[in-house]
């Protein structure tokens, strides 16, 4: 598959360079970049060779099988649009875009043209994910009625890419961060958004930019009945935020059990009804990457992770950043 890089201004498209790189069904045929700063960091950083001058020269690119979708979050979902009307596969970091309107248009023109859309949703690959799924599925905690997840990342005001604070490019802190633990909730339960009962965002650690809502939280009312709540605030003390316990927390409650665990932490912990300790596994991270899932979508090959999971999983979370908007 040849492979066309669009935009390097979140450095999460950085890895997603790497990993393509290193594989060898993939072909980066060509990038484009039309910041002149983003550009020459990629160029230094990851040895980019910009070939397009515009991305209109890379859409009309017949070589171009992929285009990969790393500009600010605001104009991705028009990318992504113009892209599968030109018959390009389109995959990209989160957010896939930021409004329902473009997912719509997204969802339509992926099926009509039988193309696939791929997600940098990499929780699904952590050491925990499949070993939390399989213990959810065997109804070994009976069925999940409480899911709590916390995750909360580091403002690094001064740091990170200075459009994040510029109006209309960052699209909300719920869709940017939630997108990550709404995609885990989804694939170990199997239950699916039915009501947004309370959703809030609102700026407390921005100080220098008043109108960025760096909190975000919210409460839900999943297929079952179940209740979630979370909270993705740029809370996170800079510096060691990858490194506490609490890092990605996710807590499922059963009728059976409880279960725990978090990324910073190798262990799963599941506690059962009339047990005296809890028990503790120790997963193995999974070999397969969600580059490997989208290959092989694109293939036709049955993957877990697919088009119509990245859809899903997108929708869910601008459906509840849109509430927390009005």
């Amino acid at each position: 598959m040849n492979f066309a890089f669009a935009g390097f201004r979140h450095g999460h498209v950085n890895s997603l360079y790497k990993l393509a790189s290193a594989m060898d069904e993939i072909n980066i045929v060509g990038a484009w970049e039309e910041n002149e700063p983003a550009r020459k960091t990629a160029e230094e950083n990851l040895g980019v060779v910009f070939t397009y001058d515009k991305y209109e020269d890379l859409l009309k690119d017949p070589n171009v099988d992929v285009v990969v979708l790393g500009n600010y979050y605001g104009a991705r979902g028009q990318m992504g649009i113009d892209a599968l009307k030109a018959g390009k596969h389109i995959i990209g970091d989160k957010p896939l875009c930021t409004s329902l309107d473009e997912l719509n248009e997204i969802e339509k023109l992926a099926a009509e043209k039988n193309l696939k859309v791929g997600c940098m949703l990499d929780l699904r690959n952590t050491h925990y994910t499949h070993c939390a799924r399989e213990i959810v599925q065997s109804g070994k905690l009976g069925e999940i009625h409480n899911i709590l997840f916390e995750g909360q990342h580091a403002l690094m005001y001064g740091k990170r890419a200075s459009w994040y604070f510029e109006k209309g490019k960052h699209g909300g802190t719920i869709n940017d961060i939630a997108i990550h633990g709404i995609d885990l909730v989804r694939y170990i339960t199997g239950l699916e958004l039915e009501e947004v009962l309370a959703a809030r965002t609102w700026n407390a650690y921005a100080t220098e930019e008043p109108d960025f809502k760096d909190c975000g939280q919210f409460m839900t009312k999943l297929s079952n009945g179940a209740g979630l709540m979370a909270d993705v605030s740029y809370a996170a003390p800079q510096g060691c935020e990858f490194n506490l316990p609490f890092n990605w927390r996710f807590v499922f409650w059963g009728t059976k059990g409880v279960m725990e665990f978090s990324h910073a932490r190798e262990d799963v912990y599941v506690a059962y009804e009339f047990g005296t300790e809890p028990e503790i596994h120790k997963p193995q991270k999974p070999a397969n990457t969600y580059l490997d899932d989208f290959l092989s979508d694109i293939k036709g090959e049955k993957v877990d992770f697919n088009t119509a999971e990245v859809i899903a999983s997108t929708r869910t979370a601008l459906t509840i950043q849109a509430a927390a908007d009005k």
